[in-house]
């Protein structure tokens, strides 16, 4: 299934028209109507000209910048100011500073510096505004929801990978598959349940295993692996059954990067294609406006975007050619008993639209639901206090054998304020981006009173892009308290919540507004029912961090952090959606009672 041309190259290519042609070729006309001859000189002077033409259109996009906020009754947003020209030192900080600090503190820092909960970091003369203000988040995915979109930037830089998938698509496309997907997720479906239960027993029984061997498990890798089974067979009506491949052993991991470590054979192929496209994207947004300049002769994602295909491509086309037998026998499928795949066959018979939805989906109900289990593990193993809790309710609810109905997942409130705390302090998308229309807006001005703004609204120029950080708007103490970097399921159940109530949008681990997760429900019920099967039969969990690979744990230096850097037992990292390096090794204690 070939892919559409990535267009970035062109774009590129009239940037540095526009940034390094044009004004040498000024300059040299400059010279030969002066007659003027440089010499040995002319290379040095046509770079100062660059240079020189660079700065004088910053400061004149500033200039229209200022003046234009002036009109909109507002101010421009604080922009940071490094050492080297363009901000490069900035660039070289932002790169390091993913490979050795805590996840985003590198924004958090900026952000104190300039006392403001939004930064401009202007990266080699290109805007990239940076917030944590949940009322600017609000306006992104809400109330000012027609200002801006996915944007141009991002679809550049996913488009090989997911294309027209639902999450690299605006306006009309957006919305046709959005209704396209929405009604196979509209409500719970006893199907669900039926797989969660397979898939999990297969899990549990893999970990009882490990206990009788006195032996860890590395649950990132093992829940990766339920949630992927679970999603294939929904999705794609497949048994990929990898809970049954080669599993990592303790002691001889030393992967820092991947989410799971599938076999080799087709499937872990693509797998693995799956998730470098993931990381390739990331790394292209932390390289800025410029990353073309790192691939064009090469897209480093179309070898893994070929693999994908070859894998997604004859399951498509089996499912196109059943759409046409069924129509000729005159019958048609549920949304009740048919896959995704079969649902989306349905109701389009464009494989390209087919490969792109099935593999945003599988996206978001693979990786996201696996990143909510593993930390759920890791807070019950370093709170055995909530672990005991947790466990007596679902005994007093469920049973210790029974499996748990849609009624018991409902009626179990501490559960579900073990995963909303878990999913505050550990957002599966930790950041997203937008990218402002071609007309410019104003943020709605902040009260904060931590990290305050100044009393007038930011200005937001036309086109451009903003980066706003989920995991530290759930972390502001001036939302959610001095505590706020504390794991506390209670905060759910007490008075605390209001807050959040008269605030929704200070907690969007689901994201909000017209682009809020159809999905959720799905993975809420899938997380709910196997930690409801998981407490059933194991009673204690406790980390083995001396199976972790060498340079997954904190360094050092993390100890005398702020807030969770301080505390953390694991170096939480981000490929689109959040992940642990280098897996998180779990010992598990199985109850008496099971």
């Amino acid at each position: 299934m070939p892919h559409p041309f990535s267009r970035y190259r062109l774009r590129f290519f009239k940037d540095v028209v526009r940034i390094l042609v044009l004004p040498s070729v000024c300059f040299s006309g400059l010279l030969w109507i002066t007659h003027v001859r440089l010499g040995l000189l002319a290379v040095p002077c046509h770079v100062a000209f660059i240079a020189v033409a660079a700065c004088v259109r910053n400061w004149y996009y500033d200039f229209q910048d200022c003046r234009a906020a002036q009109q909109m009754n507002a101010r421009v947003v604080p922009t940071v100011k490094g050492k080297w020209p363009g901000n490069l030192d900035i660039l070289l900080k932002f790169k390091q500073a993913t490979a050795s600090e805590y996840l985003g503190d590198f924004f958090l820092q900026l952000f104190e510096e300039h006392q403001s909960t939004i930064v401009n970091l202007r990266m080699l003369g290109a805007n990239l505004y940076v917030t944590m203000d949940e009322e600017h988040i609000k306006y992104l995915m809400a109330t000012g929801f027609d200002k801006f979109w996915r944007g141009r930037r991002q679809k550049e830089r996913m488009e090989v990978f997911l294309g027209n998938g639902i999450f690299n698509r605006d306006d009309e496309q957006w919305k046709l598959h959005r209704a396209m997907a929405r009604p196979f997720f509209a409500r719970d479906r006893i199907a669900d349940f039926e797989l969660f239960e397979r898939y999990t027993e297969s899990t549990l029984n893999i970990i009882s295993s490990r206990i009788s061997s006195h032996s860890a498990v590395d649950v990132q890798d093992l829940y990766a692996r339920f949630t992927l089974d679970t999603a294939s067979e929904s999705l794609f009506g497949q048994r990929l059954d990898t809970l049954h491949g080669a599993l990592p052993q303790p002691g001889q991991s030393s992967s820092l990067s991947g989410k799971s470590c599938t076999p080799m054979d087709e499937f872990g192929s693509f797998a693995q294609a799956f998730e470098v496209s993931q990381e390739i994207i990331v790394e292209r947004t932390r390289r800025g406006y410029f990353w073309p300049a790192f691939q064009l002769f090469k897209d480093d994602v179309e070898p893994h975007a070929k693999v994908i295909d070859t894998f997604l491509e004859p399951m498509i086309t089996r499912v196109l050619e059943n759409k046409q037998q069924m129509r000729k026998a005159g019958m048609t499928s549920t949304v009740e008993h048919s896959t995704f795949l079969e649902y989306l066959a349905d109701n389009t018979e464009d494989p390209k639209i087919i490969r792109d939805q099935l593999l945003s989906v599988l996206l978001a109900s693979r990786d996201t639901t696996s990143c909510l289990l593993t930390f759920v593990i890791y807070f019950l193993a370093l709170h055995p206090d909530v672990a005991h809790r947790l466990r007596a309710e679902i005994l007093e609810h469920v049973g210790p054998h029974c499996p748990p109905t849609f009624d018991h997942i409902k009626n179990m409130r501490y559960l579900r304020a073990v995963i909303n705390e878990t999913l505050r302090l550990f957002p599966p998308v930790p950041q997203n981006q937008r990218e402002c229309r071609d007309k410019p807006t104003v943020f709605p001005k902040s009260d904060r009173t931590y990290l305050s703004n100044a009393d007038q609204p930011f200005y937001v120029p036309p086109n451009t892009p903003l980066l706003f950080t989920t995991i530290l708007t759930h972390r502001n103490p001036a939302l959610w308290g001095s505590d706020a970097d504390i794991f506390d399921p209670d905060r759910w159940l007490d008075g605390r919540k209001a807050i959040q109530v008269n605030n929704p949008v200070m907690y969007t681990p689901f994201s909000a507004g017209p682009r809020i997760c159809i999905g959720q429900n799905y993975a809420l019920n899938e997380a709910s029912y196997f930690l409801v099967r998981l407490l059933q039969r194991f009673d204690t969990f406790t980390l083995a961090p001396e199976f972790q690979p060498p340079g997954s744990l904190p360094p050092d230096d993390w100890k005398s952090g702020k807030g969770r850097t301080a505390i953390e037992k694991l170096r939480p990292c981000f490929a689109l959606t959040l992940y642990v390096k280098g897996g998180l090794w779990v010992r598990f204690g199985q109850a008496k009672d099971s």
